[in-house]
């Protein structure tokens, strides 16, 4: 089965083209930081023109580079949510509006599912069950992996996500936006153990997170720093090293702990936060020591693309589901609602 997925959940534009025999084809992404740095954040307007003006063509260059017509293609999956309902409007649109024009179904993707899977796109990949570690700039949530479908929500941020954290962190230490990246490349330049952080709701029972704290402790770290004796490029990359630290440390904890309450040795993370190295290397080590094992997509597919929605849109359509006439977007969507898949009907 031969599936075009589109995403456009924010503020990037990606196409793939994923075929059940053979893997991913051809994939395409166009980011719109450069829209949106002047802002210090996304503005969703600017983000629907940008997916109008991108989608389409985008779309035309990925079936060049797999020598592909529209009329062999077998589906189209799209973002239906969560996200900007601007963006995922575009996005739904023109998938639904070319489906119906090359007689194929469409489907509605959940942007958390299509992460969930991306780690599915490489050659070694995880086996169900597992727990997913979900960390980007809108979401951290632990979920309980059984099969595509089979979700349950086993903890998630009370408030500000950790990628999230990340963004207004870099603007308390004057970093330019996407904050998370440059935050991680200052903190590669700090000085261990300057500065000890909170990990916030470890000593709690639980596997929910909460970033507000750490952040309001940032923030007065950096304040009284420039109080006592002016905010110095050190005292930066100081504080960015111990702030990164406290993220990384809380989640990992946080993961030891999901694996050891579910009875599991597969941990899965996906999300743009996903590419962070220092998390990558914590959590290896920690969950090695209990002998687990940890999977994560190639960092081309860590942050939102297309590739994912292809492979979630591909294994539903497979399996028989497709849009209803009333299909809508939803900009906010619990990944429990979800239908189950049956796992006999996977395939790639």
């Amino acid at each position: 089965m031969l599936i075009l997925g589109l995403e456009t959940s924010c503020d990037e534009t990606g196409v793939a083209l994923y075929d059940t025999g053979r893997g991913l084809l051809a994939h395409a992404l166009f980011s719109q930081v450069d829209i949106h740095v002047e802002y210090g954040g996304v503005v969703p307007e600017l983000a629907s023109r940008d997916h109008v003006r991108k989608a389409l063509p985008l779309i035309q260059q990925v079936l060049a580079q797999a020598g592909c017509a529209p009329q062999q293609l077998d589906g189209i999956a799209y973002t239906a949510g969560p996200g900007l309902v601007g963006a995922l409007m575009v996005g739904a649109t023109l998938a639904r509006s070319l489906a119906w024009a090359w007689g194929i179904p469409s489907l509605g993707v959940h942007h958390m599912e299509g992460h969930l899977l991306a780690p599915m796109l490489e050659t070694e990949h995880p086996e169900f069950p597992f727990i997913a570690l979900l960390v980007s700039g809108g979401h951290t949530q632990l979920v309980r992996v059984d099969a595509i479908g089979e979700y349950r929500l086993l903890g998630e941020s009370l408030d500000d996500a950790a990628g999230e954290a990340f963004d207004k962190v870099a603007k308390m230490l004057g970093l330019p936006y996407p904050g998370g990246p440059h935050v991680a490349r200052l903190a590669q330049r700090g000085t261990v153990g300057r500065f000890e952080f909170p990990r916030p709701m470890v000593n709690r029972p639980g596997l929910d997170f909460s970033f507000s704290g750490l952040k309001t402790f940032t923030l007065n770290t950096v304040k009284t720093c420039r109080a006592e004796t002016g905010l110095t490029e050190q005292d930066l990359c100081d504080i960015a090293c111990a702030f990164e630290d406290a993220v990384v440390a809380t989640l990992v904890i946080k993961c030891r702990r999901a694996l050891e309450q579910e009875g599991l040795t597969t941990l899965v993370m996906a999300g743009g936060v996903s590419a962070n190295h220092k998390l990558r290397s914590q959590l290896q080590q920690a969950v090695a020591k209990s002998g687990a094992r940890v999977f994560y997509p190639a960092p081309e597919f860590c942050t939102d693309n297309g590739a994912m929605i292809a492979y979630a849109g591909a294994q539903r359509l497979l399996a028989g589901q497709h849009d209803a006439a009333d299909a809508s977007v939803r900009p906010r969507w619990p990944m429990e609602q979800l239908p189950p898949l049956t796992p006999a009907a996977v395939e790639g």
